[in-house]
């Protein structure tokens, strides 16, 4: 009985009323954020300036920092020459250092409790300038500001009545199970209790100071953060204002490096025999023509009896060829002229029959005979198969040679692609070592049609590959269309991916910056239309984009 009472005293619902925005413990006070300096800026169409600056005693000397960007681009201006008046005071002097790149110091004393304004005239490497930078407050002090706020609860809102309105509850239910004694009543209870929900009444209200109209939502969290000029030039943060252009849009082909047919070669073994001697390593540029190794056939008893016999023969007619010429030739005076003519002929024949008996039968040696390999293109020798004194059949493989310098892409073509490729414009690809962009060159359409996916097989050339790109590695091929839509692009850069969205950050104010998801349109490799997220003449991120991403992330 006493488990039954404690699980239906544990089933009765509870309800917590809180303030959104309040804490109703202990703790009743709220302390506001609080800055640790001032800051005003200003720009025009080549600088933007940031100000900084701690609370300003009149009358004291007070030293501010001032940081010089470019406008368009955020990057830092250095050495730069300035001269810094303060407007209506022209007898207060300004004296400027540099600190750092982009960084300057300005000391100064401001006399009166009153807002100052600073003439910058700037002259760089951007041009000359004059900006004035404004509300230079002088006596003001931080916000730092604690505001305590009172609970105000009500007799029927406190925990108290709620907890005695339980425990009636709960001595009710006893009183009716004492007195009946009925396991139907208490089952009954017991799925009862069990079933009321366990509420948590919250009431949210707005306090002021929230506006929260302004702020920017993206998932229930801002989507503007700051970023302070010291981090933004250590990172080398920089924007770019984009605009409306003119966008060719492109479709990529899936392709395939392949060697050129003149750009590879095969050293084998054209018979059965011994490597002596290999004339070149892994990795070495050979030329056309040059011997890269020598291998030593081996011959059998019969052949070897039958090659002798031969060289006998081609050696003793060679012998009195010659000598029958010599002799006719020490009395030319007294023989015939056509017995002359004749022996010569059969002299210069013997020879000729000599000279290709020795090239083919190599040196002899013993039973063997050497036979040269050479190079037939100019490359790069690949890794070897054999080593020297290996044995190896004839047509196996030793090594390969391949000119990178001039290389083949095979691209798969689709049917939806293929009107598109007719009027290209251009075809290009990108280098996953340099990410620079080299041209394609058409050298064969397609013949026949794949019949597993339909697609058809073309041929590009790569034009002056500088050997970035290796046989057999898959890489896209861009197509650039010939049509021409006017819209907001941007860089491929500044495209960064957040939560499984694409999104770009764009540029508010000096320290400023706000995240946007955008909605990609039309793309090709270094431009990317943008159909909804950002607008004409914006300042957006493109260089050191992850970098911002993470700051926006662990904001």
């Amino acid at each position: 009985m006493k488990r039954i009472i404690i699980l239906l005293l544990l089933s009765l619902p509870v309800m917590a009323f809180a303030h959104g925005g309040e804490d109703h413990g202990d703790a009743k006070k709220t302390t506001a954020a609080s800055t640790s300096y001032f800051s005003t800026e200003a720009f025009s169409d080549k600088y933007e300036l940031l100000l900084r600056y701690s609370p300003i005693t009149p009358g004291k000397e007070t030293i501010l920092k001032l940081f010089i960007s470019e406008f368009d681009t955020n990057k830092p201006i250095d050495s730069a020459t300035l001269n810094i008046t303060v407007s209506g005071n022209p007898n207060l002097k300004v004296v400027v250092s540099r600190i750092e790149k982009g960084i300057y110091e300005l000391k100064t004393t401001f006399p009166e409790k009153k807002a100052y304004s600073l003439v910058v005239s700037i002259n760089s490497y951007a041009g000359i300038d004059l900006i004035q930078l404004n509300n230079i407050e002088t006596g003001k002090e931080l916000n730092v500001a604690a505001t305590e706020n009172t609970a105000h609860t009500h007799w029927y809102s406190s925990n108290w009545f709620f907890g005695l309105i339980g425990l009636l509850i709960g001595l009710i239910v006893m009183f009716f199970i004492n007195k009946t004694r009925s396991r139907k009543i208490i089952a009954t209870a017991i799925i009862l209790f069990c079933l009321l929900p366990t509420a948590t009444y919250n009431s949210v209200s707005a306090h002021d100071g929230h506006d929260e109209a302004g702020a920017k939502k993206s998932g229930g969290s801002s989507t503007i953060f700051m970023v302070e000029k010291e981090t933004q030039f250590l990172f080398n943060i920089q924007t770019q204002k984009i605009g409306t252009g003119d966008f060719n849009e492109s479709s990529v082909l899936l392709g395939t490096v392949t060697a050129a047919p003149q750009g590879r070669a095969v050293i084998q073994s054209p018979q059965a025999g011994k490597i002596i001697s290999l004339r070149v390593t892994p990795g070495q540029r050979v030329g056309k023509g040059q011997v890269v190794a020598v291998i030593e056939q081996q011959v059998d008893a019969g052949t070897q009896i039958s090659i002798i016999s031969q060289s006998n023969s081609v050696n003793a007619e060679y012998e009195a060829a010659k000598a029958q010429y010599e002799r006719l030739k020490a009395i030319e005076d007294i023989a015939a002229k056509k017995d002359i003519t004749e022996a010569k002929a059969r002299y210069e024949s013997a020879k000729r029959n000599k000279a290709l008996f020795d090239a083919n039968t190599g040196r002899n040696t013993g039973n063997t005979k050497a036979i040269t390999l050479t190079s037939p293109v100019s490359g790069v020798v690949g890794t070897f198969n054999y080593a020297i004194g290996a044995v190896v059949n004839g047509g196996e493989t030793l090594f390969e040679i391949t000119n990178l310098e001039q290389v083949f892409v095979e691209a798969q073509v689709f049917t939806a692609d293929v009107e598109k490729m007719k009027s290209a414009t251009a075809f290009t690809t990108t280098s996953n070592t340099d990410t620079a962009t080299y041209k394609l060159k058409m050298v064969s359409t397609a013949q026949a049609v794949n019949a597993g996916n339909q697609s058809q097989k073309v041929v590009f050339e790569l034009i002056n590959p500088k050997g970035q790109f290796k046989i057999g590695e898959n890489i896209n091929v861009r197509m650039t269309g010939s049509s021409v839509v006017r819209q907001v692009v941007i860089p491929n850069e500044a495209i960064a991916e957040v939560n499984g969205k694409p999104a770009i950050f764009i540029k508010d104010k000096a320290e400023q910056y706000s995240i946007s998801f955008i909605v990609k349109g039309e793309s090709n490799d270094k431009f990317t239309v943008v159909t909804k997220g950002t607008e004409d003449g914006e300042r957006i991120v493109t260089a050191n984009v992850y970098q911002m991403k993470m700051m926006y992330l662990n904001q």
